[in-house]
């Protein structure tokens, strides 16, 4: 009976408690505005490099290759001696052109001699004017002569020039072809190798006609025309990086530009020049190009991770008055580095969330938390790049 009792008690003890809800503390995200720097906007390509000069070896003349005067691959500079074909038997055939020259510089000047004393025997009325006539042709022909024998040791010195192959300009020469002793030329030139400069090194990509405009109009703009591009009156810088790579580690300018859009593509071949002293390129590899195009002196930019997207377009959440989030639709541009451009969409004061996303849902309260965007490239601090050209 007592038990009962005191269970009972407690019972009622419990009813008596008050009933409180405690309210579940708002959701903590990470806000911070948008970043303002200058943009530089970039068109961006696949480029292909190539040499800026490349030549073939070849042996112009019959004969046996004496000697290789380079290693595969190796570079060499200019004059360089790199093939040698036996030269004997042209060795000889300009001394047999340099004795016939004598000989007819000899038989020339006797004629001249003849000459002057039939010309001054015909003054004298001793000689006939036939006599004088025949000194004259007999003159004549010893000149045409030594020209004749003179051209004949011209060209035979430049046949025995062609027994020696030199560089034509400092390159790096690709593998022999022909081993010592191979016999070449003898039913017209061999190729014996082929020497690439690849310092400067270029590089090809083609850019369409929207491209070519916007470029065209950012040369207005600094009162340039695309002529003077094409006549070399000044030369747009480009960068170059490897594919994969997050970075452009090289720099050149435009040299060349077609003069006609390529009618089955409808692009604008383009040619950089850039240098290439290490050799850290080399040609036929493929690149990333980039060419600047405009520029946005007040960029908004915001950490790329802080972009979203649906079936309607690029999103950012924005936390605004009361701390109520909201879900902001937004026009975005090229990325550099960690942060991206925002070319519509936000104004400079606004509180982008930028981390614990997840938690961000529009039309709710949250407890922002204050964060700073993603810092910028050094190298792009005072003129940010971009990575090509805005986009919805």
């Amino acid at each position: 009976m007592l038990t009962c009792t005191f269970g009972a008690a407690l019972l009622l003890a419990g009813c008596n408690e008050p009933n409180t809800f405690a309210v579940p503390p708002l959701a903590k995200v990470t806000v911070a505005s948008p970043t303002v720097a200058p943009v530089t906007l970039y068109a961006e390509f696949t480029g292909k490099t190539a040499p800026s000069q490349e030549v073939n070896l070849d042996a112009r003349v019959e004969g046996y290759l004496k000697t290789i005067g380079y290693a595969d691959g190796e570079a060499v500079r200019k004059d360089r001696i790199v093939f040698e074909i036996e030269p004997d038997q042209y060795r000889d055939q300009v001394a047999l052109q340099e004795a016939e020259l004598t000989i007819a510089q000899a038989k020339a000047a006797n004629a001249q001699t003849e000459f002057d004393r039939q010309s001054d025997l015909g003054a004298k009325q001793v000689s006939s004017q036939r006599s004088v006539d025949d000194a004259r042709a007999a003159l004549d022909a010893a000149k045409g002569q030594v020209a004749a024998d003179e051209a004949s040791l011209a060209l035979a010195r430049l046949t025995l020039s062609y027994t020696t192959l030199r560089a034509p300009f400092d390159g790096v020469v690709t593998r022999h072809l022909a081993d010592v002793g191979t016999l070449v030329g003898s039913s017209g030139p061999t190729r014996l190798a082929t020497i690439l400069r690849v310092d400067p090194l270029h590089v090809y990509f083609n850019m369409s006609e929207q491209q070519q405009i916007a470029m065209r109009d950012a040369l207005a703009a600094q009162g340039k025309s695309l002529r003077d591009v094409r006549e070399s009156k000044i030369q747009p810088p480009v960068e170059i990086g490897l594919p994969g790579a997050a970075s452009y580690d090289y720099a050149g300018v435009i040299d060349y530009m077609a003069p006609q859009l390529d009618g089955a593509t409808g692009t604008l071949q383009m040619r950089a020049a850039l240098p290439n002293s290490k050799v850290e390129l080399i040609p036929g590899q493929f690149v990333r190009v980039r060419v600047a195009i405009g520029k946005i002196d007040s960029a908004l930019l915001v950490d790329d991770t802080a972009v979203q997207s649906n079936q309607t377009g690029s999103y950012v959440m924005v936390v605004g008055a009361d701390n109520v989030v909201e879900q902001r639709s937004v026009t975005t541009g090229p990325v550099e580095g960690q942060l991206r451009v925002v070319t519509k969409g936000l104004n400079a004061g606004d509180k982008v969330v930028i981390g614990s996303l997840q938690r961000a849902v529009a039309g709710k309260s949250v407890d922002p938390v204050a964060g700073t965007m993603a810092a910028l490239p050094k190298a792009d601090a005072a003129s940010t790049s971009a990575g090509g050209t805005p986009s919805p």
